[in-house]
């Protein structure tokens, strides 16, 4: 049996949900989000909460994705996702460009571009080292903050780089001398 399918997902005032076909369009005051919804999978309203029940058993393996998809989509047009990516080097510093686009010094030969998707807003503090990744869509926040950090992962020897705010990373040593 499915623990977290099973769970009901609060539902706040001014969220509606809409199911068409095979996917549920969540309304809310941020914003419209769609989620995919397993085949086999219904959505029912009860008591100011939404409750996802499935048609037979051989259903529970999608039972409790379907349910963390509906959930995401819920908090992401209530309260909405962010992620925090701090840099760490000397001289590696973030900037916004414009509305779209944020520009990163990691310590290349030229400055590097990251033209920003719809739908995901990046704050930047005054320092220019720690970045706060926001939007209503979970994975594409998540995807846009892993692309971010792809640019200069972290050196396991200096550790400098793109990192999570929540990140902990293992030192190397490096060479020691030889006797």
């Amino acid at each position: 049996m499915s623990r977290i399918g099973k769970k009901p997902i609060p539902l706040p005032a001014g969220v509606k949900y809409k199911v068409e076909g095979n996917a549920v369009l969540v309304e809310g005051p941020k914003g419209k989000v769609s989620a995919l919804i397993a085949e086999g999978i219904s959505l029912k309203t009860s008591d100011g909460h939404l409750v996802l029940e499935r048609s037979s058993d051989d259903k529970a393996a999608v039972h409790g994705l379907t349910r963390a998809l509906v959930f995401n989509a819920v908090h992401g047009v209530t309260q909405g996702w962010k992620k925090d990516l701090d840099i760490v080097g000397i001289g590696y510093r973030a900037e916004l460009k414009g509305k779209g686009t944020v520009v990163f010094t990691l310590g290349y030969s030229h400055p590097i571009e990251f033209p920003l998707p719809s739908g995901i807003e990046v704050a930047i503090d005054p320092k220019q080292t720690h970045l706060t990744v926001s939007g209503i869509d979970r994975q594409k926040v998540g995807q846009v903050a892993a692309d971010m950090r792809s640019l200069r992962k972290p050196d396991p020897y200096k550790n400098k780089g793109v990192r999570y705010s929540d990140e902990r990373l293992k030192k190397k040593a490096g060479k020691t001398g030889a006797k």
